[in-house]
């Protein structure tokens, strides 16, 4: 009964809570146990909140009781990414440095998925700061893919989509800068959104103006997204690109009703040069398929010009190196070598580059406008293969298909980057399992603000296949 608990979505959670046919006590103390059960193996968390979540869930169960109003996710638990502010609850970031951090406040998007009722249960692991796409770091070890303890999560967000695929709780707090939500859904088989610029407020971020990395949900499927966004959305004023957008009825927009005809989606494997798995482009090309046969108009699109990792690179490190050049100076000794090499490399952009670089920023953005002027949706791979091999080095080689190529960013996650830089929607939805049993991420991308649009294909496509009833060994 527990494990068929942790497994339930959170819109069946909230059901059955509402009806009190289940206590937010029974989910919590369920959820926990799986996860103190799975942490010696999966690595997942860095902070559990047994006893708060416990107290919480009390709470919770006297509100449903005596009658009370409930929130929209009333005793559901949630997991946040130790990057993430907590109130009251260990902040990390992954590093060492901050391995004592405790926030006084919130950030805006978990403060409005507790005042909707979610119970917090735990901060789930990142690499420090959020830096890699795999998710180790010497705070905690590392954290292992939920279908496979030899491959990696993923990352940034590794520790999110692990909780998720794994049953310990519907709903997780991710973040993405360059792919960090939706490269560890689509290794762990889960579904990772990061939405468009603004729908979401980023109450941490630095550079508001410039900012190209998102607060996001991670969840097991599109309707536990919608509701997640419905929580987290509206503006807020620490964040200037949240000011003014609207926040539609994500629940309902994403109901798979209807179909896509009159839809038309561009569609491409890989920008020229970059090699893609023959799994992967097999289960690519079966999505494809689901989408035609869902009424789409399916047309090719080049992808010259979206080999973008420099222009990416050039923005973030220069951004981190800002941030954490003085944190090197001083705990040097406490940091990963992958993180000094990045805050090493950021050394060689100058202030010409970096301008250049967001120059060619608003080029991207105007070529994926014009590109989503004569379409719904653009649907890519979201990774060239399946997850890596637990000690992947960041700067080793990347082996696909039994060849070998060097820079793993782009040979990776190629189509992940571009649409942190140009703030439209992008999702990562289970397609299919590889050769290795490993799961494989389609990416589709929505026009700038068209979260609810971009959900509700996102359902449809969700309804074409039973992928959701596999689970993690």
């Amino acid at each position: 009964m527990s494990e068929d608990l942790c497994f339930l979505s959170a819109a069946d959670l909230r059901a059955r809570i509402f009806s009190k046919k289940v206590s937010p006590v029974e989910v919590a103390r369920a959820v926990l146990a799986r996860a103190e059960a799975l942490q010696p193996e999966l690595n997942c968390f860095i902070t559990l909140c047994g006893e708060e979540a416990l107290a919480e869930a009390r709470a919770a169960e006297d509100k449903v009781m005596a009658g009370e109003p409930l929130g929209l996710l009333h005793g559901v638990p949630v997991t946040v990414k130790d990057i993430v502010n907590t109130k009251g609850v260990r902040t990390t970031f992954g590093a060492v440095p901050f391995r004592n951090n405790v926030p006084d406040h919130d950030a805006v998007a978990v403060a409005r998925l507790r005042a909707q009722g979610a119970i917090l249960i735990g901060k789930t692991t990142t690499p420090e700061f959020g830096s890699k796409c795999l998710t180790d770091s010497p705070l905690f070890g590392r954290t292992r893919n939920a279908w496979d303890a030899s491959r990696s999560s993923g990352g940034s967000s590794g520790g999110a989509a692990v909780a998720v695929a794994s049953g310990i709780a519907p709903l997780a707090v991710a973040t993405d800068g360059g792919g960090s939500t939706r490269i560890p859904a689509a290794c762990n088989g889960v579904v990772g959104l990061k939405q468009s610029n603004g729908v979401i407020p980023h109450s941490q971020v630095q550079d508001a103006f410039g900012n190209q990395t998102y607060v996001t949900p991670t969840t097991r499927s599109v309707a536990d997204t919608a509701l997640m966004m419905q929580a987290m959305a509206g503006e807020d004023a620490s964040d200037p690109w949240s000011i003014g957008v609207p926040v539609p009825d994500f629940v309902d927009r994403a109901a798979p009703r209807g179909d896509l005809r009159g839809q038309k989606i561009l569609f491409c494997l890989s920008p020229p040069g970059r090699p893609v798995a023959a799994d992967v482009a097999d289960a690519f090309k079966a999505a494809l398929d689901r989408l035609a046969g869902l009424g789409a108009e399916l047309e090719e699109f080049s992808g010259a010009d979206f080999d973008i990792e420099p222009i990416w690179r050039a923005i973030n490190h220069t951004a981190w190196r800002t941030r954490f050049e003085k944190l090197a100076a001083d705990h040097g000794a406490d940091l990963s070598e992958a993180f000094l090499k990045q805050l090493a490399l950021a050394t060689k952009v100058s202030g010409v580059d970096y301008q250049q670089a967001m120059f060619d920023r608003t080029a991207l953005f105007r070529r994926v406008q014009a590109l989503l002027g004569r379409a719904d949706l653009l649907a890519m791979p979201t990774l060239t293969r399946t997850a890596l091999p637990i000690d992947q080095d960041l700067f080793g080689a990347i082996e696909i298909d039994e060849r070998s190529f060097d820079n793993l960013r782009p040979h990776w996650f190629p189509w992940t980057m571009p649409f942190n830089m140009t703030g439209h929607p992008a999702i990562s939805l289970p397609c299919g399992f590889g050769r290795d049993g490993l799961p494989i991420g389609l990416q589709l991308v929505g026009r700038f603000r068209g979260d609810a649009e971009l959900l509700r294909a996102s359902a449809l496509f969700e309804a074409t296949h039973d992928l959701l009833v596999r689970r993690p060994g």
